[in-house]
């Protein structure tokens, strides 16, 4: 179905905050990676001991005191400080507006496994004596946590809540922010992804089981999407949340706009619960195209999801040859091979990466790519260096996850 050209059916980005392990702002997260500045460190963490992620450095204490970082999460702190720079970047007077009137939603992968991990492991140095159990456990695990600990920070009375989308997740608080102000449920939307996977052990014991969790001599070049040596995902922290609105009410107030979602779409694989399904993947693009009124032809880069893994990135492929294979002006990019891969942050941050090419005209580059795979040579393909575009329209980005969701959303120059 075409959306509506009403100026209350359309929802425009109108502020950005996030934090990547190569920056904790839009300004500096784009320099790095138009100069191919890897985010990914060394990392050691308990049971699992030295191994590879993307680390965020932000001040969690600028919009926070020490007592609520130690009472709430690392998720909780991440979406404050990301809410909080949105809101900030967004320029509208929140002295002012009515909190009644403001609805969060923040994508998540999970939540809870970092504090019942690290409670697990307090208790046992306590002979597993649950008397030490924290009173805090309760609150800090719920699945609404991050979005609620936002509302709590921000004095917010509007409605609040997270959407568990596996790695679709960020591109899924996205479309829900804009699905909610078209509904007029509120009037002003926090939404996007967060992400604090590196905290718990867990996530890196699964993936090594999987044989896809990715090493490398150098940190930087661990993530390696269509490379034909990549060997698996680095996990990595962050978070990524926009403020939106309909475009009559940003317009009225004079604010800047980084542009409008003209088209969205989820679907499910019903396949595999790793294995993604191409062809599922392709009719979430095209369904997505559709909804804006597009064609392939119309847009200018697509930010690929590829993980880095082998048999991930080649089915992704295969559904993007389906659908952009004819097309002669579409770029494709990556952004994990610099950041890793922020789970449910990971939509959100690499549509960010891309959104300045509205303006500079400049797509950025898939870096670590020193021996392309065959079956991951698309066309548009952009390796390595960043490359000069004829201008950007229109923005396409993917993410997939687990138990086969996908997700696109299109982002159109205003």
């Amino acid at each position: 179905m075409i959306r509506s050209a009403s100026d209350d059916q359309r929802i425009v980005i109108t502020g950005i905050g996030l934090t990547a392990p190569n920056g904790d702002n839009l300004a500096d997260y784009r320099a790095a990676l138009l100069a191919g500045k890897s985010g990914v460190e060394p990392y050691n963490i308990r049971y699992i001991g030295d191994t590879l992620a993307g680390v965020c450095h932000f001040n969690e204490l600028k919009y926070q005191g020490r007592k609520d970082v130690r009472r709430g999460t690392r998720a909780g702190s991440v979406s404050i400080y990301c809410a909080r720079e949105a809101v900030a970047d967004s320029g509208i007077d929140w002295e002012a507006i009515d909190r009644e009137r403001v609805g969060v939603y923040i994508g998540l992968t999970e939540h809870g496994n970092v504090e019942t991990e690290n409670e697990v492991y307090e208790i046992s140095q306590f002979n597993y004596d649950t008397k030490v159990w924290t009173h805090h456990h309760n609150p800090r695990t719920v699945a609404n946590n991050p979005a609620g600990e936002i509302t709590l920070n921000m004095g917010i009375t509007g409605p609040h809540y997270t959407i568990g989308a596996a790695c679709a997740a960020g591109n899924a608080g996205l479309i829900q922010g804009a699905q909610m102000l078209m509904l007029g449920e509120c009037d002003f939307a926090i939404a996007g992804g967060v992400s604090e996977s590196i905290r718990t052990f867990g996530i890196f014991a699964g993936f090594a089981s999987q044989g896809a969790l990715a090493s490398h001599a150098d940190p930087t070049k661990a993530s390696r999407p269509f490379d034909r040596g990549r060997n698996g995902i680095v996990v990595s922290e962050g978070g990524c949340i926009y403020t939106l609105e309909r475009y009559g009410d940003a317009t009225r107030r004079g604010a800047k706009i980084y542009g409008e979602l003209v088209g969205w779409s989820m679907t499910s694989d019903a396949t595999d619960f790793v294995l993604p399904n191409p062809t599922q993947q392709a009719r979430c693009m095209n369904q997505a195209l559709k909804r804006a009124g597009l064609n392939a032809e119309d847009i200018d880069i697509v930010s690929t999801h590829a993980t880095a893994t082998p048999s991930g990135d080649v089915q992704e492929c295969i559904a993007l040859r389906t659908v952009f294979g004819e097309s002669k002006r579409t770029h494709i990019n990556n952004t994990k091979s610099f950041i890793g891969h922020a789970m449910g942050a990971a939509g959100s941050l690499e549509l960010a990466g891309n959104l300045p090419s509205f303006q500079d005209g400049v797509c950025h580059a898939t870096i670590n790519v020193d021996d392309l795979d065959p079956e991951c040579d698309l066309p548009g393909l952009v390796l390595n260096e960043p490359r000069e575009t004829q201008g950007v329209e229109y923005i396409l980005n993917n993410s997939f996850g687990m138990l086969g969701i996908n997700s696109a959303v299109i982002i159109k120059r205003v």
